[in-house]
């Protein structure tokens, strides 16, 4: 396994952690029912997860 296919599949692993992550936070917050706090367009904007 060369240099760059190590980092390709350490990278994989990253994103699918954080998908991870994200999907529980999300359910989190619909447990507790609060708002997720996001950017979007430079501008700091709260959610309700449905």
């Amino acid at each position: 396994m060369t240099t760059v296919e190590k980092q390709i599949e350490l990278r994989n692993k990253i994103l699918f952690g954080l998908e991870k992550v994200y999907e529980k936070l999300i359910v989190f917050k619909k447990q507790k029912n609060t708002k997720l706090v996001v950017m979007r367009d430079n501008k700091i904007v709260k959610l309700k997860p449905e």
